[in-house]
């Protein structure tokens, strides 16, 4: 059985001391700089948003088109062997209708959320995002019709924001 320790040796800093200058300090802000890396799949993927194209990748074995890309089939486990562009098309899988802004406070108008499985892309591939261009949320259907609206070309960035919003297609 062990003891429990009541007091470590040394001697205690408070607070206090640091405050009043009793104990010596050193502020230091580093100029940090770094990278970060999206990866293979990733980056070719953010970077065709900037062209206003959607980049999937491919796995031969499993004849799946896969959105966003990955570097390896998750099924079965073999490296991708190419990448493809998809549709900007494609039909609402499942979606959520949200009273609740980014930093928790109510709203009036209703943030529309959706995954939206994209045409050429394997069955439930589909990629999260907003909703635009519904004026009525209740009329929203599994299975609805909707395209991208993308931003102009000089102000996209190479980020899924690069396309606003999905809008539902017109019926015809």
């Amino acid at each position: 059985m062990s003891a429990k320790i009541k007091h470590y040796p040394g001697e205690e800093v408070k607070s206090r001391d640091i405050k009043d200058g009793k104990i010596p300090t050193v502020k230091f802000r580093p100029n940090v700089k770094y990278l970060w890396s999206a990866g293979i799949a990733m980056s070719r993927y953010l970077e065709g948003f900037k062209e206003g194209r959607i980049t999937a990748s491919t796995c031969n074995k499993c004849r799946r088109t896969m959105v966003p890309p990955r570097a390896f089939c998750e099924q079965c486990f073999k490296p991708t062997d190419a990448y493809t562009n998809v549709k900007d098309t494609g039909t609402i899988n499942t979606y959520s209708v949200s009273y609740v802004a980014g930093d928790a406070s109510r709203i009036e108008k209703p943030i529309l959320v959706a995954v939206i499985e994209l045409d050429g892309a394997s069955k439930g591939m589909g990629i999260l995002h907003l909703l635009g261009e519904v004026n009525d949320w209740k009329k929203i259907k599994f299975g609805m019709r909707v395209k991208a609206v993308w931003k102009p070309p000089e102000k996209r960035t190479g980020a899924i924001t690069d396309i606003k919003y999905f809008k539902p297609l017109k019926e015809s």
